[in-house]
């Protein structure tokens, strides 16, 4: 089973800018389909954006445009960078790895990691 560990969380007001960052403990993720969720107070878990072994990408209808999943350059870290961020923007985000290979992680289906909390005041 894959540890996963987010970092890069925190407070900032609306508008603003920030980078959360994830590393896997197994460097065969590399090649994985690895992505990010959150879930807010009471509410469910969502995807928010995947990122595939071949570039391809999946963004949220709410965050388009705003947020951009990509990996480092040793590709074992995944990052998502959140500009413009917004009041419905907080949440706990999650970093995910699938199950098996040659599939995404999905809410019911996941690896995940401990999550980091991202609060965005108004």
């Amino acid at each position: 089973q894959v540890h996963l560990v987010e970092s890069g969380g925190g407070s900032v007001q609306a508008g603003g800018s920030m980078r959360l960052s994830c590393t896997a403990s197994q460097h065969t993720y590399s090649s994985y389909c690895m992505g990010w969720f959150r879930q807010a107070p009471g509410k469910e878990r969502e995807r928010v954006a995947t990122l595939d072994s071949d570039g391809s990408t999946t963004y949220a209808d709410s965050v388009k445009g705003r947020f951009t999943i990509y990996r480092g350059n040793n590709k074992n870290t995944l990052y998502l960078q959140m500009n413009n961020l917004k009041p419905e923007d907080t949440a706990i985000y999650y970093c995910a790895a699938p199950p098996m290979f040659g599939s995404c992680p999905e809410t019911s289906s996941a690896y995940w990691g401990q999550g980091t909390q991202v609060t965005v005041s108004s």
